[in-house]
């Protein structure tokens, strides 16, 4: 007992550490792989969306296949160009399907490339619709050779082929003006033009464009409240008004535009008095198509958005159809 209380003596314990293993960096792979498949997994979803109801059921049909049925042998493969399974043709709907015309080698990648118009596979008589067109405007120049109010107005009428159509153009003068000053007020010998060319555009079953156009003069409080563009289109709608006033086909008309001083006859002049126009395009059959699918492939992207119903006031369970 003694010794162990010997003064002087000092204990000394030493604590054996243990390493650690060291932490690696596969949870950064794992969860990078987690996020990569959230996204895919969004993107899925949101793609879905954009898909009109009447084809979600051929995606589920496709879905649905087995590996087994997809790889036996069937109408749908041996002969398929396609990388998936029982894949050509595909369930899926593709109105943007690429043809063997529409490849592109990869040693042309670093050519330029040429423009190449859409090719329209319309009505086979599009020919012939550009020879009544360029009948139609024979027949206007004759027209306007014999007819007496035409006559005098004939150096502000023009008359050209396009490749939308027959475009007829009625341009301003200093000493004779279509319109009052910045305003959409018809002038008398205008409104005799308008109503002199009504008729003969009913000749043809073709669809009609009007567009104004303005000079590059500016309203005194600028673009802030009345500007050259609702001067331009204003004044061809009131063109449209005197038309169908002089016997014009209402539903003839496809579009009003309003260009302001955008498209300009004198570049150099952009204050030039023929700046200030009324063009008149009777569409060839071709150009009315073109429009006609816009319109339509306007139509189902609306329809594919789903939109929910904007007005709150509806009670529940409304319908808009007569019971």
């Amino acid at each position: 007992m003694a010794r162990q209380n010997e003064p002087g003596r000092i204990v000394i314990r030493r604590k054996r550490v243990h390493d650690h293993p060291v932490h690696g960096g596969s949870w950064k792979i794992a969860y990078a792989d987690f996020m990569t498949a959230m996204m895919a997994f969004f993107l899925v979803m949101w793609l879905l969306l954009l898909v009109p109801r009447s084809d979600l059921h051929e995606i589920a049909e496709y879905f649905r296949m087995s590996l087994t049925e997809a790889m036996q042998a069937s109408d749908r493969t041996g002969t398929t160009r396609s990388v998936i399974p029982g894949g050509d043709p595909s369930p899926i709907p593709d109105q943007f399907k690429l043809d063997d015309s529409s490849t592109i080698s990869l040693d042309r990648l670093d050519q330029p490339m040429a423009y190449v118009p859409e090719p329209d596979t319309g009505a086979p008589d599009d020919e012939a619709d550009q020879h009544q067109l360029e009948d139609l405007k024979r027949r206007l120049e004759s027209l306007i050779a014999q007819n007496p109010v035409l006559q005098q107005f004939r150096p502000q009428l023009l008359l050209d082929m396009t490749p939308e159509g027959l475009r007829i153009q009625i341009l301003d003068q200093n000493n004779r003006p279509m319109f009052a000053l910045g305003s959409d007020t018809v002038q008398p010998y205008m409104r005799d033009i308008l109503r002199e060319l009504a008729l003969p555009l009913n000749t043809l079953p073709n669809a009609i464009t009007i567009s104004g156009h303005t000079d590059a003069m500016r309203y005194a409080q600028g673009d802030r409240s009345y500007s050259n563009w609702e001067l331009s289109a204003d004044r061809a709608n009131a063109a449209r008004r005197e038309l169908i006033a002089g016997g014009l086909v209402e539903h003839k008309i496809k579009r009003i535009l309003g260009l302001g001083e955008t498209v300009n006859l004198i570049k150099e002049d952009p204050l030039a008095a023929v700046n200030r126009r009324i063009s008149i395009l009777v569409l060839n059959r071709q150009t009315e198509r073109r429009i006609d699918r816009q319109d339509a492939m306007a139509a189902q992207n609306l329809e594919s958005l789903q939109l929910p119903d904007l007005n709150p006031s509806r009670p529940a369970g409304y319908s808009s159809e007569a019971p």
